[in-house]
């Protein structure tokens, strides 16, 4: 068995808890939460399959009374991984991604979801949560990825030009938060930020793959290269969104909705969330390509993301080609800790050359000998 095709949808193993068991548990939680005339009735939970890896989510509606008047609404539940889920991440910190997106909220005029509760006693569901409104909108999907199918692939050039120019104007709205460090001490650390970010990648790469024999050799070279490579550091350091793309962002027509996904938020260079689209992009195109599918070849294009930074900030990227591999390295630590939880939910088995664990080492291989080739 291997990974199944990049233009398929990708089933991946996620709690196994019934939703009526689900709904009956959150109806009694609410009841905690809200002072109501009667137990909240919860209807229509789901699990969506076309979410993200790290964590998983429940959709549904909530509906109760108080003092006789109708109250509720639709929400979102964002569980943290079950211990028992082999996670992407060594921890994951609901409490933080809750107090990141308050700030957020709280600094920019950026639409992020209406945050409504969050609970840290994993008797509840079996993990902690957080709740938030439910936003109507649509997404760029990654499973299967949008450069095959969907919306954002049947849309004209000009629609295209627009959600990259709506991302860009999100992550410089994130960027332009004064004072990061005091607004969110708890991403604060002592000495260079991208230093500990680094450190960061690095202490999860050896969590994820190495401690336990799985070492990526074309990974441990992307580390060395970038550390050989180090780029000045230059500019105040600002918070960073961390998974900075148009996919955790959810549109209607063509205006952002929603801005999702804080998990991976940091203090650091601008440059982080400045590369991190462009490179996820790649990494789906060079999936089209491979296919001999035309995919989306002008869409956030890497000279028109940093053209636009620029002319919404005035700060131009620096030493870009440093930031995109570490984007592509970052990436490559996701996809082959998921490939590894497939080996273990039985749903693959490991390849025979490690490297082939990172869906885009020809990639990443390309970046490291400096052929590969932008827009």
């Amino acid at each position: 068995m291997s990974a199944p095709a990049p233009d398929q949808s990708w089933k991946l193993t996620v709690s196994d808890r019934d939703n009526d068991e689900l709904t009956v548990l959150l109806e009694h939680w609410l009841a905690t939460r809200v002072d109501a005339d009667a137990t909240p009735r919860v209807t229509g939970l789901v699990k969506p399959n076309g979410g993200g890896m790290s964590s998983a989510t429940l959709l549904f509606d909530a509906e109760w009374s108080v003092g006789g008047e109708s109250r509720g609404g639709r929400f979102v539940a964002r569980l943290a991984p079950e211990a028992d889920s082999f996670p992407l991440f060594e921890t994951y910190d609901l409490e933080t991604q809750f107090a990141v997106m308050s700030g957020v909220a709280d600094a920019v005029d950026a639409p992020l979801p209406e945050l409504h509760w969050l609970e840290t006693d994993p008797g509840v569901l079996g993990s902690p949560f957080l709740v938030m409104g439910r936003v109507a909108g649509r997404v760029c999907e990654d499973n299967p990825p949008y450069v095959f199918t969907g919306w954002l692939f049947d849309a004209t050039p000009e629609e295209r030009a627009a959600i990259t120019r709506h991302t860009v104007e999100v992550i410089a709205q994130v960027h332009a938060i004064d004072e990061p460090s005091r607004r969110f001490p708890m991403l604060a650390g002592d000495g260079s930020a991208l230093r500990s970010h680094f450190q960061a990648q690095r202490d999860w790469y050896d969590w994820a793959l190495a401690r336990d024999g799985f070492g990526i050799p074309v990974l441990e070279r992307a580390f060395d290269w970038l550390e050989r490579n180090w780029p000045t550091e230059s500019g105040a350091d600002v918070l960073t969104w961390g998974d900075a793309r148009p996919g955790n962002i959810m549109f209607d027509g063509g205006d952002p909705t929603a801005v999702l996904d804080w998990e991976m938020a940091a203090i650091g260079p601008r440059e982080l969330d400045v590369a991190w689209p462009i490179f996820m992009h790649r990494f789906f195109q060079d999936m089209a390509v491979r296919f001999d599918q035309p995919g989306l070849p002008d869409f956030l294009r890497r000279s028109d993301v940093e053209r636009l930074y620029t002319e919404r900030t005035g700060h131009a990227p620096q030493d870009m080609d440093w930031y995109l591999l570490y984007a592509a390295l970052r990436h490559g630590i996701v996809m082959a800790r998921v490939w590894r939880r497939m080996i273990h939910f039985g749903e693959t088995t490991e390849p025979e050359d490690r490297d082939d664990f990172v869906m885009h080492r020809p990639l990443l291989e390309a970046l490291l000998d400096g052929t590969y080739a932008w827009d």
